[in-house]
């Protein structure tokens, strides 16, 4: 994830998609690792939803064509495909994907937050590129143990700002899943630990040299996600394309900077103390240059397509 995404005073812990064990009743879904049933939500709806058309402009429509091919040539498409959305937050992958495929989507949405598979159920496209039908069903539950069992019948997985809150063991878990299962993945907007302001400060690259290594506290991969997923799918035999999925931040998108800023800001203090007094001085001095429409960022993620081999007999 980009910052601290709920609001709540940096440290807390931020995992996208993890949530509750199953409960009695509820359909079964994919987890990836083991948490409380009484955690609060991680990612607040206000977050999600101010970083919505960032995230839409940034992803990579490169990967797009090649994802087309796979899914037109996958077996069993012709009732339409199944897509599974890991960590589905309020939606915005399906927002933003279905509309640009074509045939019948049936989407099932995986989240821990109750509130957000609503949002996400409610606000889901209804109709795909060339008008077949999209229809939509939520799972609440972690996005661990994940297996190809668990995605019988799916033709992709897809996932926004998960990669990088990952350990080396998830991303091989999920890897695992999806060659297993012969399903293709697209995995968007991984931090790539690179982020260019304008104007520039001395204390730029300090502030992200710590940030980055606060998001690889407890094991996470951070910067390192998409290296390990590539890595983690060409082992498996799977065909892996990346592509630049940069945040581009200027005087239209003040609210979503300023958020993104003191999460920033306050997670690289949170992990060097140190630089407490001197990062004051400088977020306030960002957050004037926002205000005044003078700040421009770019937020450097990357998007994996990952092709894994068919079963079924179709290459």
């Amino acid at each position: 994830m980009d910052a601290a995404a709920s609001g709540d005073p940096v440290g807390s812990e931020v995992i996208a998609g993890a949530g509750p064990v199953t409960r009695p009743g509820e359909r079964a879904t994919v987890r990836l690792r083991e948490t409380d049933p009484e955690e609060p939500p991680r990612y607040a709806p206000e977050w999600l939803q101010l970083r919505e058309s960032a995230d839409a402009a940034a992803r990579a429509h490169d990967l797009l064509d090649p994802l087309r091919i796979r899914l037109a040539n996958l077996p069993g498409k012709a009732g339409g495909i199944v897509v599974h959305d890991l960590g589905c937050g309020t939606g915005s992958m399906g927002r933003w994907l279905a509309p640009r495929l074509d045939g019948a989507q049936h989407w099932i949405l995986h989240d821990r937050d109750p509130y957000l598979l609503h949002f996400a159920a409610v606000a889901s496209p209804r109709a795909a590129a060339d008008g077949s039908r999209v229809t939509v069903e939520t799972r609440r539950g972690d996005v661990a143990r994940l297996t190809p069992d668990a995605l019988i019948g799916a033709s992709l997985v897809t996932a926004s700002a998960l990669l990088d809150v990952l350990t080396r063991e998830e991303v091989d878990t999920l890897a695992e899943a999806c060659t297993g299962a012969g399903c293709p993945a697209l995995l968007t907007l991984s931090v790539a630990g690179r982020v260019d302001l304008s104007p520039a400060l001395p204390l730029d690259a300090e502030i992200a040299e710590a940030f980055n290594a606060h998001q690889r506290r407890g094991g996470l991969l951070g910067p390192d996600a998409i290296t390990t997923a590539c890595e983690a799918f060409a082992d498996r035999g799977a065909t892996v394309k990346v592509h630049p999925s940069p945040w581009r931040l200027g005087p239209a998108e003040k609210a979503l900077t300023e958020q993104w800023l003191r999460g920033w800001v306050g997670a690289a203090v949170e992990e060097r103390p140190g630089l407490a007094e001197r990062a004051e001085a400088y977020l306030a001095e960002r957050l004037a240059a926002n205000a005044a429409g003078e700040l421009r960022v770019v937020l450097h993620h990357s998007d994996l397509l990952a092709l894994a081999r068919p079963t079924g007999g179709t290459s």
